[in-house]
């Protein structure tokens, strides 16, 4: 159950860095309560999470995701730059958590 937790805690850091964007700094007010919301949705599964995943991994897969996410986002929805250096360093960030997972004992 803690990976469910903790996958769904990352799909919503992704949801909260997008409305964050969209808020225009905090000025538009739905987008920023989506923010808000969605923030404390992600905080509140990333802690149920660790409850039974070490701390180091469930902290760098909740923040991977949210990276790796937030970045596919600005590209196919916000249309910004898929270079091959911005593309190769997401493969890392994803081998990177694909090693933190085979490596947790949980």
């Amino acid at each position: 159950m803690a990976w469910i937790y903790l996958t769904v805690a990352g799909i919503l850091e992704i949801i909260w860095a997008f409305a964050m964007k969209q808020s225009l700094g905090f000025s538009k007010l739905v987008p920023s309560i989506v923010t808000i919301v969605t923030m404390i949705a992600s905080f509140a599964l990333l802690s149920l999470s660790m409850k039974s995943l070490p701390l180091g991994t469930a902290y760098t897969i909740w923040t991977g995701i949210g990276a790796v996410g937030a970045f596919l986002v600005g590209i196919v929805v916000l249309g910004e730059q898929a270079t091959a250096m911005r593309i190769g360093a997401a493969v890392l960030i994803v081998s990177g958590l694909v090693l933190m997972k085979l490596s947790s004992p949980s």
